[in-house]
């Protein structure tokens, strides 16, 4: 009889269930549980033989196994909301993320499940992103998925966002990084409703687990892990993108950076990053001609679009200055992009800009072009 984990197997319904009950008892991460499955054959034998493994491995006190209830509860309730729960030796289960040291023996996959299967490309970045920065991601998750690639991101606020939002007509995978039941931020609750009609989202924590800060690593783990290569566009210097591109080069997958200014905090990550050897990033072609000898695909990227001239000054409102000023940056941004991005109406913008640049000092107006995000300042 084949072991459980051999690529090709699909599990019965009673194997999934104990395969779950197995990986959500504790102590029991995907190495252990690989471990375990390999030597005893199988989740149920493991199940029995778990106590005895725990003690010999030094536990002191009764070890906690999931039962068979609480595994049925939330194949159930993964039901109710669309969720498959695909197992690693399934042929849905994402190929690239087969391959990486410790991949989740399940993944709760919800959307379309013909999504893991294309080729991927992970951009992510700042929470805190700057117009220009967010401007760059559009464009450039845009042109990967025109080019056939899925982009992977994990569905956070900024440039995350902006990835997805710009990928869903070619599809893009959000990595959650906690349970289906408990989409965070909140806010993307919508977003990720969006994504689902041609791309999926995937989660290996239990249904309802609320997601915290020690677990965005082991979801970065699955964003590199699904792609062939990973696109850093905005990280400060303690950031959990750096935490990203790390894992993606210990999986061997490629690393790309997107350069900022110097005098940008949210480009000091990325710049580092460039100086450690990562491929620079200042148009989509970078990424394509690195991963293009891997898939054996040409180069074939659309015209760009001219850039519309910017509107007139006009009153400034200054309950809209916080949020216009977190989208400003040292890397110059153009008018219409500031309104759009900051969801403002061209009379707040406007005048905002034309302050900014006088009591700041921030050349905002100057008609000069941005060899980075290509757009005239």
């Amino acid at each position: 009889m084949a072991n459980e984990l051999t690529a090709g197997v699909r599990l019965s319904d009673e194997q999934r269930l104990d395969w779950l009950r197995l990986v959500r008892s504790k102590n029991v991460g995907p190495r252990t549980f690989r471990t375990l499955v390999n030597y005893y054959g199988g989740a149920r034998a493991a199940l029995d033989a778990l106590p005895d493994w725990a003690r010999r491995g030094g536990a002191t006190g009764p070890v906690r196994i999931c039962t068979r209830e609480e595994a049925e509860r939330e194949i159930e309730t993964s039901r109710r909301l669309g969720v498959t729960l695909v197992a690693m030796g399934e042929a849905e289960y994402p190929t690239r993320l087969r391959m990486i040291d410790d991949p989740p023996p399940l993944i709760g996959v919800r959307g379309k499940a013909a999504a893991l299967q294309a080729p991927m490309v992970a951009v992510v970045g700042s929470r805190n992103a700057s117009a220009a920065g967010v401007k760059f991601t559009q464009r450039i998750a845009r042109e990967l998925g025109e080019q056939g690639f899925v982009v992977v991101s994990g569905l956070a606020r900024g440039i995350d966002a902006a990835a997805h939002r710009s990928s869903l007509a070619t599809g893009t995978v959000a990595v959650l990084g906690g349970g289906h039941e408990r989409i965070y931020p909140p806010e993307h609750a919508d977003l990720l409703d969006s994504i689902l009609p041609e791309g999926a989202a995937i989660s290996e924590m239990p249904i309802h687990w609320e997601p915290r800060a020690r677990d965005f690593p082991r979801r970065n783990r699955l964003i590199s892990g699904l792609a062939l290569g990973v696109v850093v566009v905005e990280a400060a210097r303690r950031s959990g993108s750096l935490i990203t591109a790390r894992l993606a080069l210990e999986q061997g997958r490629e690393v790309f950076a997107v350069p900022g200014s110097p005098l940008d905090p949210r480009a000091e990550g990325t710049n580092g990053l460039i100086k450690q050897g990562a491929a620079v990033v200042t148009e989509t072609a970078d990424v394509l001609n690195v991963l293009r000898p891997i898939l054996g695909r040409p180069l074939d990227l659309p015209a760009e679009e001219p850039e519309s001239e910017p509107p007139p000054l006009a009153e400034p409102d200054s309950t809209e200055r916080a949020r216009i000023l977190a989208l400003l940056g040292p890397t110059p941004v153009s008018l219409d992009d500031l309104v759009r991005l900051s969801q403002s109406s061209l009379r707040l913008c406007a005048q905002f800009y034309s302050n900014l640049s006088l009591r700041v000092g921030w050349n905002v107006t100057a008609a000069r072009w941005c060899p980075w995000c290509r757009m005239r300042g």
